[in-house]
Protein backbone atom coordinates (compact mmCIF):
# COMPACT_ATOMS: atom_id res chain seq x y z
CA UNK A 1 0.00 0.00 0.00
CA UNK A 2 1.24 3.47 -0.78
CA UNK A 3 1.74 6.07 1.96
CA UNK A 4 -1.48 7.92 1.09
CA UNK A 5 -3.56 4.72 1.36
CA UNK A 6 -4.92 5.32 -2.13
CA UNK A 7 -3.42 2.36 -3.99
CA UNK A 8 -2.56 -1.20 -3.11
CA UNK A 9 -0.63 -3.83 -5.06
CA UNK A 10 -0.90 -7.59 -4.60
CA UNK A 11 1.17 -10.16 -6.47
CA UNK A 12 0.68 -13.91 -6.22
CA UNK A 13 3.24 -16.35 -7.64
CA UNK A 14 1.84 -19.84 -7.31
CA UNK A 15 4.03 -22.79 -6.28
CA UNK A 16 3.71 -24.31 -9.75
CA UNK A 17 5.55 -21.27 -11.13
CA UNK A 18 8.73 -22.61 -9.52
CA UNK A 19 10.67 -25.82 -10.05
CA UNK A 20 11.47 -26.92 -7.46
CA UNK A 21 9.43 -25.16 -4.76
CA UNK A 22 9.77 -25.86 -1.03
CA UNK A 23 8.28 -23.99 1.91
CA UNK A 24 8.13 -25.84 5.24
CA UNK A 25 6.08 -23.16 6.99
CA UNK A 26 4.57 -19.76 6.32
CA UNK A 27 7.12 -17.00 6.74
CA UNK A 28 7.08 -13.25 6.12
CA UNK A 29 10.19 -11.67 4.62
CA UNK A 30 10.52 -7.90 4.74
CA UNK A 31 12.54 -6.84 1.69
CA UNK A 32 13.42 -3.32 0.60
CA UNK A 33 12.20 -3.08 -3.00
CA UNK A 34 14.96 -0.69 -4.04
CA UNK A 35 17.59 -3.12 -2.76
CA UNK A 36 15.87 -6.03 -4.50
CA UNK A 37 15.78 -4.15 -7.81
CA UNK A 38 19.51 -3.40 -7.60
CA UNK A 39 20.29 -7.07 -7.11
CA UNK A 40 17.90 -8.26 -9.84
CA UNK A 41 19.62 -5.94 -12.32
CA UNK A 42 22.75 -8.03 -11.84
CA UNK A 43 21.05 -11.01 -13.52
CA UNK A 44 21.16 -11.86 -17.21
CA UNK A 45 17.93 -12.41 -19.13
CA UNK A 46 18.35 -16.20 -19.32
CA UNK A 47 19.67 -16.75 -15.79
CA UNK A 48 17.99 -19.20 -13.44
CA UNK A 49 17.02 -17.51 -10.18
CA UNK A 50 16.96 -19.33 -6.85
CA UNK A 51 15.54 -17.66 -3.72
CA UNK A 52 16.47 -19.09 -0.32
CA UNK A 53 15.83 -18.14 3.31
CA UNK A 54 16.56 -19.92 6.60
CA UNK A 55 13.97 -20.71 9.24
CA UNK A 56 14.72 -17.52 11.21
CA UNK A 57 16.43 -15.45 8.55
CA UNK A 58 18.32 -12.19 8.75
CA UNK A 59 18.90 -12.18 5.00
CA UNK A 60 17.35 -13.59 1.85
CA UNK A 61 19.72 -15.31 -0.56
CA UNK A 62 19.49 -14.87 -4.33
CA UNK A 63 21.48 -17.07 -6.68
CA UNK A 64 21.76 -16.37 -10.42
CA UNK A 65 22.93 -19.35 -12.44
CA UNK A 66 23.75 -19.02 -16.10
CA UNK A 67 21.96 -21.57 -18.26
CA UNK A 68 24.78 -21.83 -20.82
CA UNK A 69 27.96 -21.34 -18.79
CA UNK A 70 29.52 -22.02 -15.41
CA UNK A 71 28.87 -18.53 -14.05
CA UNK A 72 27.24 -18.45 -10.61
CA UNK A 73 26.35 -15.18 -8.85
CA UNK A 74 25.16 -15.09 -5.24
CA UNK A 75 23.79 -12.17 -3.25
CA UNK A 76 22.39 -11.69 0.26
CA UNK A 77 19.86 -8.93 0.98
CA UNK A 78 19.35 -7.84 4.56
CA UNK A 79 15.77 -8.21 5.72
CA UNK A 80 13.68 -5.46 7.27
CA UNK A 81 11.33 -5.47 10.23
CA UNK A 82 7.99 -4.62 8.68
CA UNK A 83 4.42 -4.34 9.87
CA UNK A 84 3.11 -7.86 9.37
CA UNK A 85 -0.52 -6.81 9.69
CA UNK A 86 -2.35 -8.75 7.02
CA UNK A 87 -4.03 -6.47 4.50
CA UNK A 88 -6.96 -8.71 3.72
CA UNK A 89 -8.98 -7.68 0.70
CA UNK A 90 -12.71 -8.37 1.00
CA UNK A 91 -14.29 -10.50 -1.71
CA UNK A 92 -16.32 -8.17 -3.90
CA UNK A 93 -19.05 -8.86 -6.43
CA UNK A 94 -18.21 -6.31 -9.08
CA UNK A 95 -20.94 -4.70 -11.15
CA UNK A 96 -18.75 -4.41 -14.25
CA UNK A 97 -15.84 -6.50 -15.49
CA UNK A 98 -13.91 -5.48 -18.60
CA UNK A 99 -11.29 -7.71 -20.23
CA UNK A 100 -9.20 -6.02 -22.92
CA UNK A 101 -5.71 -6.00 -24.47
CA UNK A 102 -3.23 -4.55 -22.00
CA UNK A 103 -1.58 -2.53 -24.80
CA UNK A 104 -4.94 -0.87 -25.57
CA UNK A 105 -5.49 0.07 -21.93
CA UNK A 106 -1.97 1.48 -21.75
CA UNK A 107 -2.49 3.59 -24.88
CA UNK A 108 -5.80 4.97 -23.58
CA UNK A 109 -4.25 6.01 -20.26
CA UNK A 110 -1.21 7.58 -21.88
CA UNK A 111 -3.25 9.46 -24.50
CA UNK A 112 -5.65 10.87 -21.90
CA UNK A 113 -2.74 11.73 -19.61
CA UNK A 114 -1.21 13.82 -22.38
CA UNK A 115 -4.52 15.62 -22.92
CA UNK A 116 -5.32 16.17 -19.27
CA UNK A 117 -2.57 18.65 -18.49
CA UNK A 118 -4.16 19.93 -15.28
CA UNK A 119 -7.40 18.02 -14.86
CA UNK A 120 -10.48 20.18 -14.36
CA UNK A 121 -9.85 23.89 -14.23
CA UNK A 122 -11.96 27.01 -14.16
CA UNK A 123 -9.89 30.12 -14.97
CA UNK A 124 -12.90 32.45 -14.48
CA UNK A 125 -13.03 32.25 -10.72
CA UNK A 126 -10.35 31.57 -8.16
CA UNK A 127 -13.01 30.81 -5.54
CA UNK A 128 -14.11 27.64 -7.35
CA UNK A 129 -12.03 24.63 -6.29
CA UNK A 130 -9.60 23.35 -8.90
CA UNK A 131 -8.81 19.67 -9.32
CA UNK A 132 -5.10 19.75 -10.18
CA UNK A 133 -4.70 15.99 -10.11
CA UNK A 134 -5.20 14.50 -13.56
CA UNK A 135 -8.31 12.37 -13.54
CA UNK A 136 -10.12 9.95 -15.82
CA UNK A 137 -13.80 9.07 -15.64
CA UNK A 138 -14.62 5.44 -16.40
CA UNK A 139 -18.24 4.74 -17.27
CA UNK A 140 -19.49 1.22 -18.01
CA UNK A 141 -22.93 0.84 -19.59
CA UNK A 142 -24.68 -1.59 -21.88
CA UNK A 143 -23.31 0.45 -24.83
CA UNK A 144 -19.70 -0.18 -23.76
CA UNK A 145 -17.01 1.32 -21.52
CA UNK A 146 -16.04 4.98 -21.86
CA UNK A 147 -12.82 6.61 -20.67
CA UNK A 148 -12.95 10.40 -20.59
CA UNK A 149 -11.00 13.33 -19.19
CA UNK A 150 -10.82 17.12 -19.25
CA UNK A 151 -7.78 19.33 -19.63
CA UNK A 152 -6.70 22.87 -20.34
CA UNK A 153 -6.55 22.20 -24.07
CA UNK A 154 -9.90 20.44 -24.30
CA UNK A 155 -11.75 17.22 -23.59
CA UNK A 156 -11.20 13.66 -24.75
CA UNK A 157 -12.99 10.33 -24.61
CA UNK A 158 -12.40 6.78 -25.81
CA UNK A 159 -15.25 4.25 -25.97
CA UNK A 160 -14.75 0.49 -26.31
CA UNK A 161 -17.46 -2.00 -27.16
CA UNK A 162 -17.42 -5.77 -26.82
CA UNK A 163 -15.97 -7.54 -29.82
CA UNK A 164 -14.40 -10.91 -30.63
CA UNK A 165 -11.39 -11.54 -32.84
CA UNK A 166 -11.36 -15.21 -33.84
CA UNK A 167 -7.87 -15.14 -35.30
CA UNK A 168 -6.32 -13.13 -32.46
CA UNK A 169 -8.26 -13.81 -29.22
CA UNK A 170 -5.80 -11.69 -27.24
CA UNK A 171 -7.40 -8.67 -28.96
CA UNK A 172 -10.89 -9.47 -27.67
CA UNK A 173 -12.80 -6.94 -25.60
CA UNK A 174 -15.30 -8.55 -23.24
CA UNK A 175 -17.63 -6.51 -21.04
CA UNK A 176 -19.77 -8.14 -18.35
CA UNK A 177 -22.25 -5.80 -16.69
CA UNK A 178 -24.90 -6.23 -14.02
CA UNK A 179 -25.55 -2.51 -13.52
CA UNK A 180 -24.10 0.76 -14.88
CA UNK A 181 -21.00 2.07 -13.13
CA UNK A 182 -19.43 5.55 -13.32
CA UNK A 183 -16.30 6.37 -11.30
CA UNK A 184 -13.38 8.78 -11.48
CA UNK A 185 -9.76 7.82 -10.82
CA UNK A 186 -6.30 9.37 -10.75
CA UNK A 187 -4.62 9.02 -14.14
CA UNK A 188 -1.19 9.17 -12.55
CA UNK A 189 -1.77 5.88 -10.76
CA UNK A 190 -3.31 4.18 -13.79
CA UNK A 191 -0.36 5.15 -15.98
CA UNK A 192 1.96 3.60 -13.40
CA UNK A 193 -0.16 0.43 -13.30
CA UNK A 194 0.15 0.16 -17.09
CA UNK A 195 3.89 -0.41 -16.76
CA UNK A 196 2.94 -4.03 -16.05
CA UNK A 197 1.55 -4.41 -19.58
CA UNK A 198 4.67 -6.26 -20.68
CA UNK A 199 3.84 -9.09 -18.27
CA UNK A 200 0.48 -9.99 -19.82
CA UNK A 201 -1.25 -9.49 -23.16
CA UNK A 202 -4.59 -8.83 -21.48
CA UNK A 203 -5.82 -6.83 -18.50
CA UNK A 204 -9.03 -7.08 -16.50
CA UNK A 205 -10.77 -4.07 -14.95
CA UNK A 206 -13.37 -4.66 -12.24
CA UNK A 207 -15.60 -1.82 -11.04
CA UNK A 208 -18.42 -1.22 -8.61
CA UNK A 209 -19.75 2.05 -7.29
CA UNK A 210 -17.98 3.34 -4.16
CA UNK A 211 -15.35 0.59 -4.04
CA UNK A 212 -11.78 0.60 -5.37
CA UNK A 213 -11.01 -0.33 -8.95
CA UNK A 214 -9.29 -3.67 -9.50
CA UNK A 215 -6.73 -3.87 -12.31
CA UNK A 216 -5.52 -7.43 -12.83
CA UNK A 217 -2.77 -8.81 -15.05
CA UNK A 218 -2.85 -12.60 -15.40
CA UNK A 219 0.53 -14.31 -15.18
CA UNK A 220 1.66 -17.86 -15.99
CA UNK A 221 0.59 -20.81 -13.82
CA UNK A 222 -2.56 -19.03 -12.54
CA UNK A 223 -0.45 -16.35 -10.89
CA UNK A 224 -1.47 -12.69 -11.02
CA UNK A 225 -0.53 -9.08 -10.40
CA UNK A 226 -3.35 -6.95 -9.00
CA UNK A 227 -3.62 -3.24 -8.40
CA UNK A 228 -6.39 -1.59 -6.35
CA UNK A 229 -7.12 2.12 -6.74
CA UNK A 230 -9.57 4.13 -4.68
CA UNK A 231 -11.99 6.33 -6.66
CA UNK A 232 -12.30 10.06 -6.31
CA UNK A 233 -15.30 11.28 -4.32
CA UNK A 234 -17.76 13.78 -5.81
CA UNK A 235 -20.37 15.07 -3.39
CA UNK A 236 -22.26 18.34 -3.16
CA UNK A 237 -21.02 18.73 0.42
CA UNK A 238 -17.44 18.07 -0.63
CA UNK A 239 -16.09 20.98 -2.63
CA UNK A 240 -12.67 19.43 -3.03
CA UNK A 241 -12.93 15.95 -4.55
CA UNK A 242 -10.65 13.66 -2.58
CA UNK A 243 -9.61 10.06 -2.86
CA UNK A 244 -11.36 7.22 -1.17
CA UNK A 245 -8.73 5.71 1.06
CA UNK A 246 -8.00 2.07 1.60
CA UNK A 247 -8.06 1.31 5.32
CA UNK A 248 -5.36 -1.03 6.60
CA UNK A 249 -6.70 -1.11 10.16
CA UNK A 250 -10.13 -2.65 9.80
CA UNK A 251 -9.38 -4.29 6.43
CA UNK A 252 -12.38 -2.55 4.93
CA UNK A 253 -12.71 0.28 2.46
CA UNK A 254 -13.64 3.60 3.98
CA UNK A 255 -14.38 7.04 2.62
CA UNK A 256 -12.26 9.91 3.80
CA UNK A 257 -13.45 13.31 2.66
CA UNK A 258 -12.55 16.89 3.34
CA UNK A 259 -14.91 19.84 3.16
CA UNK A 260 -13.51 23.26 2.41
CA UNK A 261 -16.66 24.73 3.97
CA UNK A 262 -15.73 23.10 7.26
CA UNK A 263 -12.17 24.32 6.94
CA UNK A 264 -13.33 27.90 6.30
CA UNK A 265 -15.61 27.81 9.33
CA UNK A 266 -12.77 26.54 11.48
Amino acid sequence: MDNSHVALVSMMLKAESFSPFRCDRNIALGINLSSLMKVLRCAQNEDILTLKADDAPDVVNLVFESSDSDRLSEYDIKLMDIDQEHLGIPETEYAATISMPSSEFQKICRDLMALSESGMNNPLSSTIPVLTDRAVAIEATKEGVKFSCSGDIGNGAVTLRSHTNVEKPELNVDISLSEPVALTFSLKYLVNFCKASGLSSTVKLCLSNEVPLLVEYALASNSYLRFYLAPKVHNSAVLSPTLVQLSSTDVQYRLVTKSRLAENKA
